[in-house]
């Protein structure tokens, strides 16, 4: 079944629920969608885009709750952090911390990176075998450590 569809079952039970909060979470990526869809000129999106919507969905919230964190307003925080929630469940299951040192490391030994130099090279590879497996900022910091 495609993500749209997923996600319009969801916001049905959602409704039926009475959840507001996945309800929430559930509407803004039917919108990201729909904007991707019209704005692109396709009426179809591959499943690769999909998930980057989702992604980067799932990641304005967690920033959004760590800002709210920061100002110690947890009541901001905790619903930024439950759509999240809701959201990450589109995604593909994430890979562990000790998974994704070891695909960054073979890409280090195929590109032949020595240093912080060459971080480009190994960032870019990376982020093409992790896409939706794994956060673009746990893998800089993987690849930062394992340069260095």
């Amino acid at each position: 079944m495609s993500l749209e569809k997923s996600v319009m079952t969801a916001m049905k039970d959602a409704m039926k629920s009475k959840d507001q909060t996945a309800l929430a979470a559930l509407r803004a990526v039917k919108s990201e969608l729909l904007l991707a869809k019209t704005s692109g000129g396709s009426d179809t999106l591959s499943e690769e885009e999909e998930i980057k919507i989702v992604q980067k969905l799932v990641k304005q919230r967690k920033d959004s709750a760590r800002i709210f964190e920061e100002q110690d307003r947890t009541d901001l925080s905790e619903p930024e952090l439950a759509q999240a929630k809701v959201l990450e469940q589109f995604l593909p299951e994430q890979l562990s911390e000790n998974e994704i040192a070891k695909i960054v490391q073979q890409v280090i030994d195929e590109t032949g990176a020595q240093g912080m130099k060459d971080m480009g090279k190994v960032m870019g590879r990376s982020n093409q075998l992790l896409a939706g497996k794994a956060d673009g900022r746990t893998i800089s910091t993987i690849v930062k450590s394992k340069l260095s």
